[in-house]
């Protein structure tokens, strides 16, 4: 089971999410969307949104520099791993509070609001709950993390990162070791990308740059154009 979650889940997982976002595009685009709920119910969604989505993004910056970078740049930089452990705590622990906070606002709208729920589909509420439980787990982590101040625990994360996205062989063998609240949070996130291209989590990668440095503004038309009398 250690060689198969570690070692080949992570590859399911990044097929299924890579190739069924492609499928998903090309068959049904007018699903590709994140379906907001800010006309049903405005209250709470920005306050709750704000936080969440800011979080979020920082966890995602943190976890792709912080585990994909190579050690070398690190210690080029002259950062040790230590200072890298402290960094990834304050970041990563920062952004996993705020998204908690702004997931459960979000989370307590879409339960307890009758006509959210009802806009809702299973996907929509069961990723979201996933979400804030791999929050939670990520949390949980800096209980270990404070313990590995010298940045060993850190370092097993980044070689098995990198040995997977860089198709190196044994990655399994570099979290040997490694305490059962980092492996079950690893899961946890290989489980959400596997859900990726099924859920509403595909409009991050439609992120519209262009947006902010749009020509003009948008016009909305509040009603129909009456037709020409000829």
């Amino acid at each position: 089971m250690n060689n198969f979650f570690f070692g080949i889940y992570p590859y399911i997982a990044l097929t299924v999410m890579f190739v069924g976002s492609i499928i998903r595009y090309e068959r049904d685009p007018f699903s590709w969307k994140s379906k907001s709920s800010q006309l049903l119910r405005r209250k709470q969604f920005v306050l709750g949104s704000v936080l969440f989505h800011i979080g979020v993004l920082a966890i995602l910056a943190g976890h792709i520099f912080g585990l994909l970078m190579p050690v070398q740049i690190y210690e080029w930089l002259g950062v040790s791993h230590g200072a890298k452990q402290i960094l990834a705590i304050t970041i990563g622990g920062g952004g996993a509070i705020l998204a908690v906070i702004g997931g459960s606002i979000l989370l307590h709208r879409r339960l307890t609001d009758p006509r959210i729920r009802a806009h809702s589909t299973v996907a929509d509420t069961g990723i979201l709950i996933l979400l804030m439980i791999q929050l939670v787990l990520g949390l949980l982590t800096i209980t270990v993390s404070i313990q590995h101040l010298d940045g060993s625990e850190m370092v097993k994360l980044m070689n098995w990162a990198q040995s997977i996205v860089y198709l190196r062989p044994g990655a399994v063998a570099h979290l040997e070791g490694a305490s059962l609240i980092f492996k079950i949070h690893i899961v946890t996130g290989l489980t959400i990308l596997l859900l990726f291209p099924f859920t509403r989590l595909v409009h991050i990668i439609s992120v519209p740059i262009p947006y902010f440095w749009r020509p003009g503004y948008q016009i909305v038309r509040t009603e129909q154009p009456k037709a020409e009398k000829r």
